[in-house]
């Protein structure tokens, strides 16, 4: 055990990490030169894309140092917010971490919040300069920001380029003199926590587990104490950049389990493994559940769908623990599920994976956040999405989800962003001098103003340079309500909201026009109307396509033509009365990224 390593490499978004990985990969010959791409851990296709990590990754290596030989397993982390449980689970199965921070933009948000993370699990932190080989590196300046949040010595600093390959060495050989090995007993009862699982078609759920005591052997029996199932070991390995088998893994290492599980409800992240003959006393605590921040409803486009729908969620939450999810009807749409996400980028990449990975076609309605509604009965009941308010007589008062925001930026932009979260009914908790011209602005905002599109704005108004981080902070009383948008008299619940009264008569005048251009035209004049309760606030008329049924008559007397359009006007009321108006899926979203 003393020859072993745990840790992961944690970041802002776009500081290195995945680069950097691919160099120590490279430099251990984990990865032969023939198999070696960027970003050889991201294997989803939208990871590539879009050059972002979603999943963490493990991997373990070989390295020879001193004439000995260790095991090194690496967790290769995201950075974006959104994905933030990836990077708690994956802290918890590591006993050291690398903070990666980039030399040209020095320390953010997420950097800060990530580092505290690993903190609280008491692990090792080796400080790393990344990008060191740019030009716009300012290393001097980058370091004194990282000894004022670490407080460590500058020598302790490793400079690096994941590009070229600088520092590599140091990197490893400070994981093997900083980062203490595994404590653990090979001879105790068996104890493993799972913190990650994938689905395999033809091998079923394969689950990422580290060793805390004991040693398990193939085909042992074991059991998951959470469902208390019992299962036989047919494989266990360690993860390669393909899956290793071995036949046995002691205390300290990490390594996978495929025991032909099928239904995804038996694994659970955060679940121990132990043996059915020597369990072990507890279980190991897991992981704070997760709280989604954004709920949205997704559909399937056909009604036929769902039960594909509800497999491919399933198994999609095996894969991203923080994915919640539970069955509901909609009017408008059908049947379809209330899915729970981290962020509008988590919400999105679902959305995307599900398309890509599963091939369904589903329909995301408007999304929002939980409330808590009291009613004059003194009856508390959480609030989803808008259909489920009671009436609107018997409401006491609204509570929203409020967030304590950290924006790391320069000092150039700060009047636009605090108009910016001004805007967005935020108040400045304070404000710091980080170093130089970068401030740190404190700010409370409702979760509900921030889910659409404040952080696009953000980066556009900082030209990327803003940072941003946030935790959950309370809810607070707010004067919400409800806004309906009715088709012909009709309200179309997919696209009701809660918003708060000052915000309520320019969103609706803005979805109205939206609205007005998405709808196609029909064969009658179509209203499209925003409505707080019975009182209309907004209201756009969608002209009918009209055959000019005047066009034969020429000269006359005028009451022939009167006649024709008394009768073709009473076949528009008539086909109004059967006609109905189809929403197209583009409308909902143009809906979700009005400004």
């Amino acid at each position: 055990m003393t020859k072993i390593r745990n840790f992961c490499i944690i970041a802002h978004i776009d500081h290195g990490k995945s680069t950097l990985a691919d160099r120590l990969l490279e430099y251990t010959k984990t990865v032969s030169e023939k198999d070696l791409q960027a970003q050889v851990l991201d294997s989803m296709d939208l990871e590539k894309e879009r050059g972002i990590t979603i999943k963490s990754h493990a991997i373990q290596m070989n390295y020879l140092f001193n004439g000995e030989e260790y095991t090194l397993n690496l967790i290769d982390t995201p950075g974006h917010v959104d994905f933030s449980y990836e990077v708690s689970r994956s802290i918890a199965a590591c006993e050291g971490a690398l903070l990666i921070v980039d030399a040209t933009q020095g320390i953010q948000a997420q950097t800060i919040s990530n580092l505290y993370m690993a903190i609280e699990h008491d692990l090792e932190i080796i400080p790393v300069m990344n990008k060191m080989d740019m030009d716009s590196a300012m290393p001097e300046e980058v370091e004194d920001q990282i000894v004022d949040l670490l407080g460590c010595k500058r020598e302790e600093i490793i400079r690096a380029s994941g590009k070229t390959g600088m520092g590599v060495e140091q990197i490893l050989e400070a994981i093997v003199n900083v980062i203490p090995a595994p404590v653990g007993d090979p001879d105790a009862p068996l104890q493993c926590l799972i913190f990650d699982s994938v689905f395999n078609s033809f091998r079923g759920i394969i689950a990422y587990f580290k060793i805390a005591n004991g040693t398990i052997r193939k085909d042992d029996l074991v059991k998951f104490v959470a469902t208390g199932k019992e299962y036989e070991a047919d494989e266990i390995g360690i993860l390669k950049l393909n899956m290793v088998p071995v036949p046995e893994l002691k205390a300290g290492n990490v390594g996978y389990i495929i025991s032909g599980i099928k239904s995804s409800k038996e694994v659970k992240v955060g679940d121990t493994i132990t043996h059915v003959k020597q369990p072990c006393d507890k279980a190991i605590s897991g992981f704070e559940e997760v709280k989604p921040m954004v709920f949205a409803g997704v559909y399937p486009i056909d009604a036929e769908d769902f039960e594909d729908l509800r497999s491919s969620i399933e198994k999609l939450q095996l894969n991203d623990a923080s994915l919640t999810f539970e069955p509901e009807s909609s009017v408008a749409l059908g049947f379809g599920f209330r899915c729970g996400f981290l962020g509008m980028l988590h919400m999105e990449i679902i959305q995307e994976r599900l398309d890509r990975e599963f091939d369904m076609n589903v329909i995301t309605t408007v999304p929002n956040v939980s409330y808590k509604v009291y009613t004059k009965k003194d009856e508390l009941i959480e609030v989803h999405n808008p259909s489920g308010l009671p009436d609107f007589m018997s409401i006491e008062r609204i509570e929203e989800p409020y967030i304590r925001a950290s924006i790391i930026t320069r000092t150039d932009y700060i009047g636009q962003i605090m108009t910016l979260c001004l805007d967005k009914r935020g108040e400045l908790i304070k404000q710091d001098y980080i170093s130089g011209n970068r401030m740190e602005l404190i700010f409370d905002l409702p979760l509900g103003e921030i889910v659409f599109d404040f952080y696009d704005r953000l980066k556009s108004i900082s030209k990327g340079y803003a940072s941003f981080d946030y935790h959950t902070n309370g809810y607070r009383p707010s004067k919400l309500i409800k806004l309906d948008i009715l088709l012909n008299g009709e309200p179309v619940d997919a696209l009701s909201s809660l918003i708060h009264f000052d915000n309520a008569v320019s969103l609706g005048r803005r979805m109205c026009e939206k609205l007005k251009e998405l709808i196609p035209r029909q064969q009658f004049d179509i209203a499209i109307q925003a409505a707080i309760g019975a009182k209309i606030i907004a209201r756009e008329t969608i002209k009918a396509v009209r055959k000019d049924v005047t066009a034969k008559c020429y000269g006359g007397d005028i009451s022939r033509k009167r006649k024709l359009l008394e009768k073709q006007k009473k076949g528009k009321k008539r086909m109004k009365q059967i006609g109905s108006v189809e929403v197209p899926q583009k409308a909902f979203l143009a809906v979700l990224k009005l400004d």
